[in-house]
């Protein structure tokens, strides 16, 4: 795999519709972006864990071993939803590397950089993700 050279890009920059869509500083801008929120998750992640295992005690009191039973399935759950955006993040990270990213993966339409600025996992326009929903709630109800 070859190296791409190191892209300079200024602090205070956010990518702007006025320049050409996913060039080499928008794909920087969103790399680093995914990147640092990856590693925001592991951390939260290697925390829970330190926390799952503190908490894996004998509790005798009834009343508080539901309470921290209840309190270990949503640390889990939180942990899953964690581990599913991890790999989505990394899918992301992949379309980057493969120059698909920013474009939607049902009309292959430029996303707009709003939606990827709020959501940089999303794989589809906003109006084609609405339809997929309604689709989904219409097959759902069957």
């Amino acid at each position: 795999m070859k190296m791409k050279p190191e892209v300079f890009l200024p602090e205070d920059y956010r990518p702007a519709e006025d320049e050409p869509f996913m060039n080499d500083r928008q794909l920087e801008y969103f790399r680093r972006k995914l990147i640092a929120w990856k590693e925001e998750l592991l951390e939260q992640s290697a925390e829970t864990l330190e926390g799952l295992q503190d908490s894996a005690r004998a509790v005798p009191d009834i009343a508080d071993r539901a309470s921290e039973e209840t309190d270990r399935a949503l640390e889990l759950r939180t942990r899953d939803r964690q581990r599913k955006l991890v790999s989505k993040i990394d899918a992301a990270l992949r379309r980057i590397d493969n120059g698909e990213y920013g474009y939607c993966e049902m009309t292959g339409e430029p996303i707009s950089l709003k939606r990827l600025d709020a959501r940089p996992i999303a794989t589809m326009t906003l109006e084609a993700q609405e339809r997929h929903e309604r689709r989904e709630r219409v097959h759902r109800d069957d």
